[in-house]
């Protein structure tokens, strides 16, 4: 047989569409082709096949090779088509059968001895094949990960040898299912912090509305501390959440960490950051770290310190909860659902309103430092708040009480997600304009409250609706169905960067 198909997978953005690798053996000078527009790593892989073909005691047809890749428009990347155009060679030269080909989907970079190597961004092909039925034939590196998903049929190899033996019938492949070990224990817990009980219910609160939340204080109070400890209170993961923030995990640079995959990302860039470092970027367009932190938090410590139009392009995704990268040649979308938690200092030398009396910036230089920060961009966070210097005693002693652990706050977070989840499908801070309305609903007297602090602080009507979702976040947690006063009270108070120096 001269022609031969295989079916494969590349990648786009966190999709992996079908790529069907067709191989044409004909009469002709020896020579062998690639079509389909590949980039330079899928050219340099005739090389390699080449070579894994001749070391595995194959025969290398001296003949006129056409491998296309289809579709011809989808640009293609990496060596995961190596094993898809080795196995096309063979069956098209009649030295392997290739009658069950379309039972398979096949990733993996070759060696020059044969040998199986892994690729990035298994789980979206692991995905993809269990939805269209195939098998995956795999690097076995690659196993544990692409075992995250449930119910699909696995074929790990270490050799090519070992997949011409199991499609010729002589060797069969048993496909595994190896255990998924989670990891759910953190190294770092809530009771680590002495103090700072207003901020703890702060914590409590963004954690269970999903709400955007910003830290205001002087050095050394454990702003940094605090945001480490913000996952260890976070809801788990749904099976769906954890593939989504896995599958992005998988084709980033980074790669994926199987035994944390049920736990929410936590992500803390440096503030030196660029604007494609945030949001993904390059020619062909990879994850930033607001995709890297879907389902989970970011937290940028440092906030003015981070060039400004850096900051201005978290505004969109924070409304969106996506990001669009638009490129000449393609356009690819990552999933950004991300909950923002960041730190700064009060003043330029930090230490405004501190006790130790160490502050001498001017009401201008305050002005100045604050406005790196754009009014647009904190009118998205829905709550700040001062995180000040704790006394020598607690420092030193803790509270009478002892510190309240993670897992104790972790289950009210729980019990109140579980009830925005019952009555709207999604967490408080994901509410729209018309389910705000519905859900978040006041008597006479708390509206003419919110209406009195609007006025007071020149509210937007952003801030309105999220002051709103905070409250109804705060009732959740009192488990109230209703939004009493107090409750509005205490989201009002959070509304630290409304007020004037």
């Amino acid at each position: 047989m001269s022609l031969a198909v295989v079916y494969s997978r590349g990648r786009s953005g966190i999709a992996a569409p079908l790529v069907t690798v067709e191989v044409h053996v004909a009469n002709g000078l020896p020579a062998m082709n690639i079509v389909g527009l590949p980039e330079a790593a899928v050219k340099e892989s005739k090389d390699r096949v080449r070579g894994a073909i001749l070391n595995s005691r194959f025969e290398f047809p001296a003949q006129r090779i056409t491998i296309n890749l289809a579709p011809a428009d989808l640009p293609k990347e990496g060596g995961r088509f190596d094993l898809a155009i080795a196995l096309g060679i063979l069956a098209a030269s009649g030295q392997i059968p290739a009658v069950q080909l379309d039972r398979y989907e096949c990733v993996g970079e070759l060696s020059l001895g044969g040998e199986l190597r892994p690729i990035n961004g298994v789980l979206p092909v692991a995905i993809r094949a269990k939805q269209e039925h195939r098998q995956l034939i795999l690097p076995k590196e690659n196993t544990a990960e692409a075992a995250l998903v449930q119910g699909i049929d696995l074929l790990p190899a270490v050799h090519l040898l070992e997949i011409c033996a199991h499609l010729a019938g002589k060797q069969l492949i048993v496909p595994q299912y190896p255990p998924i070990q989670a990891n759910l224990a953190a190294d770092i817990d809530f009771a680590d912090v002495h103090g700072q009980y207003h901020v703890k219910r702060a914590f409590e609160i963004a954690a269970a509305g999903a709400h955007n939340l910003l830290m205001l204080g002087p050095p050394g109070t454990g702003k940094s501390m605090l945001a480490a400890r913000l996952p260890t209170i976070l809801p788990p993961l749904t099976e769906q959440q954890a593939q989504e923030s896995a599958a992005i995990a998988s084709i980033s640079d980074h790669g994926l960490n199987v035994a944390n995959w049920l736990k929410p990302p936590f992500r803390a860039p440096h503030h030196t950051a660029s604007a494609p470092a945030l949001v993904g970027g390059g020619s062909n367009p990879k994850p930033g770290e607001i995709s890297l932190a879907h389902n989970g938090a970011l937290f940028l410590d440092e906030l003015p310190e981070f060039d400004r139009k850096v900051l201005e392009v978290l505004r969109e995704p924070l409304e969106t909860g996506h990001i669009t990268i638009s490129r000449a040649a393609r356009q690819v979308d990552f999933p950004a659902r991300f909950q923002l938690i960041a730190a700064m200092n009060p003043c330029p030398c930090g230490y405004l309103g501190d006790s130790s009396g160490r502050c001498h910036c001017t009401s201008e230089q305050i002005v100045r430092y604050r406005a790196r920060v754009s009014g647009p961009l904190l009118d998205r966070i829905d709550m700040h708040l001062d995180v000040p210097r704790i006394s020598h005693e607690i420092l030193r002693k803790g509270s009478p009480q002892g510190e309240e652990a993670s897992s104790a706050i972790r289950v009210r977070v729980v019990a109140a997600r579980n009830k925005a989840m019952g009555r709207s499908g999604k967490a408080n801070a994901a509410l729209v304009a018309k389910e705000v309305k519905q859900i978040c609903t006041l008597s006479e007297q708390g509206h003419q409250l919110l209406e009195q602090a609007m006025d007071k602080f020149g509210l937007s009507h952003r801030a309105y609706h999220r002051i709103l979702k905070v409250a109804r976040t705060i009732a959740d947690l009192a488990d109230s169905e209703e939004i009493a006063v107090a409750h509005l009270s205490e989201a009002i108070g959070y509304r630290k960067l409304d007020r004037k120096i």
